[in-house]
């Protein structure tokens, strides 16, 4: 599927991005502690959670969404991990297949407050690591918030598949940069996990 539009809640301008990159956007997921709900799909102020993760990539030369692609997100390539469900790895796997850019954005579907100047820092620091992953106000990496260099992540996933752990692939990097932002408001980092995240995740957008 290939379709772009006027930038609203997720739709693609023309611009000229700092680095040239894609993005694979990940909608998958289980979802078990928000009781199996699409967890992309729901709303924090007024917008799909996964429609405010890709308007902070809209200046992506090509946007992949691996798994359901909720309302307000145009996409340029709609697939799916195999199997479905597989986790992850499987997901940036199915994803990779479609990235034609020198560089990658790889982002879960559920960080309501991640941002395009936030992606565009991680992506300039990739022009002498293969990846660069944000860090939350703990230290601790946000493996589904990255931008990578695409051959060093088709390395780093070799050989991999279901089941494994986004953490192993990180490791397998040679060169690593971390980005640690100050916040004033709602972090980049924040996901929506639970019940309670996502009622937080909504006051803060209200």
């Amino acid at each position: 599927m290939s379709i772009r539009g006027p930038n609203a809640s997720g739709c693609r301008p023309w611009k000229t991005p700092v680095v040239n990159y894609d993005a694979i956007l990940l909608t998958g997921g289980s979802a078990r502690r928000l009781g199996g709900r699409d967890k992309p799909a729901l709303d924090v102020g007024g917008i799909p959670i996964a429609a405010r993760v890709a308007s902070a990539v809209a200046d992506a030369a090509k946007l992949v969404v691996v798994g359901p692609c909720p309302a307000g997100v145009r996409a340029d390539v709609v697939t799916r991990e195999d199997p479905p469900g597989g986790g992850p790895v499987a997901a940036v796997i199915a994803g990779l297949s479609h990235v034609d850019s020198g560089r990658v954005a790889v982002l879960a579907g559920d960080l309501p407050f991640v941002t395009a100047a936030t992606v565009r820092e991680l992506a300039k620091l990739t022009g002498d690591a293969d990846v660069a992953v944000l860090v939350d106000g703990e230290g601790r990496d946000q493996l589904l918030c990255a931008v990578w260099r695409t051959d060093a992540l088709r390395v780093c996933v070799a050989g991999r598949g279901a089941g494994s752990p986004m953490r192993a692939v990180l490791a397998a990097a040679e060169r690593v940069h971390r980005l640690s932002l100050p916040t004033d408001g709602p972090p980049p980092w924040f996901d929506c996990d639970t019940e309670a995240d996502l009622a937080r995740a909504r006051e803060w957008a209200d």
